[in-house]
């Protein structure tokens, strides 16, 4: 479906160095809300401090005191930050803060305890750390309980635009109607042809579909532009819905309901990945780095040189990069233009470097494109642009795996094996951007191991 002119008009950027000063801070990541949740978190960290020992505080001077609460903060605002309390957020179904404030809080704390045990200078008194931890998560839960009235009374009551047939429209104007949080229904639509259209003529700041939609209709377009123009899009959960285990859902009015999103890994999540990811990186690097040298020197004597082979794949946003592998192939492999897929027993590849493609230990090089951030440890693996072009014509939503940087490993490669159906690898490659977390990428890694070593691939 074509963006609508009415579309192409809400989501047009302002010109260059006209934004608001605010709005280009927003654009880099930085939050007002980060600047409150500071000022609680030393208010947690000073207050038991003051209650116990007044304004003479023992054993460590003023300038320790306050290098080591400038570190604490800064520890919170980071796991706070990689929690995702720092998105934004959806004005029509919030869900609940203190649980996610909590366990934010309770990692930080659990990090500070542990450096103060090892490092045994207790600047935050073992006795203080619950009370910072309570305090803390309060503190920081009614900071944004305030950011949301303070934004109900500048921006209005979500302005809902309702989509379905008129039963299902009128039962859910009955309950957003009698709803404690206030909400103003500006229009209706029997059906989502011609959305786009119908949000810029009502003014909507959410859309709520009512009946039983195909995601097809609304996915990629019109979903992508109205999420561009900061429209929030939820999807009412019916009986046989919930059949699939859904487990993002959200109430709105008595109504089950789950956002759509195009995008399923935000920001926040993206880097804690990266973050992790190059942690291991370091931590592994006296196995990884020997290793990769060793394998070089007895590539370089079984194939000769060159050593290394690079080959064009699609990455991120579908940006292109040169992906490193050892050459374990023989020169000119394949002839200009022309693409033929490798197999299992392929007469190209050099005697005494087959056991390197079987343990998949050629791809080791591909690490020094995840430290340049052209790959990721675990994500959807990486493919040719030729067959890209090709599966994105047959496949509907095959960009989507693009979201992330390609992975060395993904859940693809352990759920599935090489000659799996790409429309099947696909819905392993979005299953792992919506469930992401750093328990699942170690099990993949993990996972990936065995199926290397029990040669199922």
């Amino acid at each position: 479906m074509a963006r609508s002119a009415e579309m192409e008009q809400l989501t047009a950027p302002s010109p260059p160095g006209q934004e608001p000063l605010l709005a280009r801070l927003n654009a880099r990541g930085f939050r007002l809300l980060m600047l409150a949740d500071a000022v609680v978190l030393v208010v947690a960290l000073v207050a038991p401090m003051v209650v116990r020992h007044g304004i003479s505080w023992p054993s460590y001077t003023p300038a320790t005191y306050a290098a080591t609460y400038v570190g604490v903060v800064a520890l919170h605002l980071l796991a706070l930050y990689f929690a995702g309390m720092y998105e934004r957020t959806h004005r029509l179904g919030t869900r609940p803060v203190l649980p996610r404030v909590v366990g934010a809080t309770a990692s930080a704390m659990l990090v500070v305890a542990l450096i103060e045990l090892l490092t045994g200078g207790y600047v935050v008194p073992r006795g203080n750390l619950p009370l910072v931890l309570v305090l803390g998560a309060l503190g920081v839960t009614a900071n944004r309980m305030l950011s949301r009235r303070l934004q109900m009374r500048h921006l209005g009551p979500p302005r809902v635009l309702l989509v379905g047939a008129p039963d299902d429209v009128g039962l859910a104007q009955r309950h957003l109607a009698e709803a404690p949080q206030k909400s103003q229904v500006v229009g209706t639509a029997n059906d989502v042809h011609g959305l786009a259209a119908a949000v810029a003529e009502s003014g909507a700041t959410d859309v709520l579909l009512l009946s039983g939609a195909a995601l097809e209709d609304v996915y990629p377009d019109p979903l992508t532009a109205l999420e561009e123009a900061g429209i929030s899009v939820l999807k009412r959960i019916t009986a046989g819905e919930t059949m699939l285990g859904l487990r993002v859902v959200r109430e709105v009015a008595g109504m089950p309901c789950v956002p759509l999103h195009t995008h399923t890994l935000p920001r926040s999540r993206a880097q804690a990945k990266r973050s992790l990811e190059l942690a291991l990186l370091v931590f592994s690097a006296p196995v990884t780095v020997p290793l990769t040298v060793l394998l070089a020197l007895y590539v370089r004597v079984v194939a000769s040189a060159p050593v290394f082979y690079r080959q064009p794949r699609v990455g991120q946003d579908g940006r292109w990069f040169s992906i490193l592998k050892f050459r374990t192939m023989v020169r000119d492999a394949e002839p200009a233009g022309e693409i033929i897929v490798a197999t299992r027993d392929d007469p190209r590849i050099v005697p005494g470097c087959g056991w390197l493609r079987a343990t998949r230990l050629d791809e080791l090089p591909q690490l020094v494109n995840v430290v340049r951030g052209e790959m990721s440890l675990v994500g959807p693996r990486p493919e040719r642009p030729e067959l890209i072009a090709q599966y994105e014509r047959l496949i509907p939503g095959y960009h989507r795996r693009h979201e992330i940087p390609p992975g060395l490993t993904g859940l693809a490669q352990v759920q599935g094996r090489y000659h799996t159906d790409p429309a099947y690898k696909l819905g392993h490659d979005l299953q792992y951007l919506v469930n992401w977390s750093p328990v699942l990428d170690l099990q993949i890694l993990l996972r990936t191991v065995w199926v290397v070593l029990a040669r199922r691939i």
